[in-house]
């Protein structure tokens, strides 16, 4: 079996790829720290699958997951984050990644994602499940960040943080005024005025 991990921080890239050879002593493991980096192995070399951060500099795992699956479809993709399954899970799986894994939980779920995955199967915790069953009745009325594209979502977060436009612009790679779009975009997208609506939307509903 053959494991891209990604991951811009390297003891996380260590860890899991201790706890993956553990399990899979064979396994050949070769390891990324960012978006481009991935997607040039990806481009040339074959991967059984991909176990990616969401947050990283540059391009997100989000950011970047559909153009890795335009390059290779059928290959699995694990995103892991230190966000809550509830923040990012459902756009993650919408996206076309196989599974979402909270990395608090990764020494214990780890090995059982993999293997689902790998095995041509969704790693789908009970909670995202549901979730996705929400999303798919169209009768459900959805909070108003779950109309707003990921890169909207994304930066919506980071400006309920604190973090001011350019700091944000730095972060993601992108210009202020790109950055600038994004918030004025979303702000109408919620119907709300300023970055303090924006930070007590995201508090209401437990973004930050």
């Amino acid at each position: 079996m053959r494991i891209l991990i990604v991951d811009d921080h390297f003891v996380v890239r260590k860890g899991i790829h201790q706890i993956l050879m553990e399990e899979f002593p064979s396994a050949y493991m070769d390891e990324a720290a960012d978006a481009e980096h991935m997607l040039k192995k990806i481009l040339e070399q074959e991967w059984d699958l991909v176990i990616s951060d969401l947050s990283m500099p540059g391009r997100s795992g989000l950011d970047v997951l559909p153009q890795l699956k335009s390059i290779k479809p059928k290959l699995p993709v694990l995103i892991m984050s230190i966000h809550p399954e509830d923040h990012y899970a459902v756009r993650v799986i919408k996206s076309g990644a196989a599974g979402y894994l909270s990395k608090d939980l990764a020494p214990d779920e780890l090995v059982t994602a993999v293997k689902t995955v790998v095995g041509g199967k969704k790693y789908i915790t009970p909670t995202v499940a549901e979730k996705l069953a929400h999303a798919l009745n169209k009768k459900t009325e959805l909070p108003s960040h779950e109309y707003l594209s990921d890169r909207e979502f994304s930066v919506l977060k980071l400006l309920a943080s604190g973090k001011s436009v350019s700091e944000i612009a730095e972060n993601m790679y992108l210009s202020v005024n790109t950055i600038s779009t994004y918030r004025t975009r979303l702000l109408v997208k919620m119907n709300l005025k300023t970055n303090a609506d924006l930070t007590l939307y995201a508090m209401e509903h437990q973004l930050i």
